[in-house]
């Protein structure tokens, strides 16, 4: 075999490889099913459209807020105390 003919096969051989090469990455990046399969997202996933949504229709709807008359607050509190010390005097 002469030098020059080694050469030309060689070439045909490198053209055919690069070929294969471009054939292989572009169903790398097309994300074809000889594609490797996507990595799972880690953290909080995006909103929807729906989640987005959701919260303006429950504003549009809001109560009067309720608040605590000062002998209701005096009320729970004692009631609260009296359970702390209940509770110190079981614990001891």
């Amino acid at each position: 075999m002469e030098v020059t003919q080694i050469l030309a096969e060689i070439e045909a051989q490198i053209s055919k490889l690069q070929q294969a090469h471009a054939l292989l990455s572009g169903l790398a990046t097309t994300g074809t099913a000889t594609a490797a399969p996507a990595k799972k997202k880690v953290g909080r996933p995006k909103k929807t459209v729906s989640a987005v949504a959701a919260p303006v229709k429950a504003a549009k709807a809001t109560k009067k807020k309720r608040t605590l008359s000062a002998e209701a607050r005096k009320r729970i509190a004692e009631a609260q105390k009296k359970r702390w010390a209940e509770k110190r005097k079981s614990a001891a």
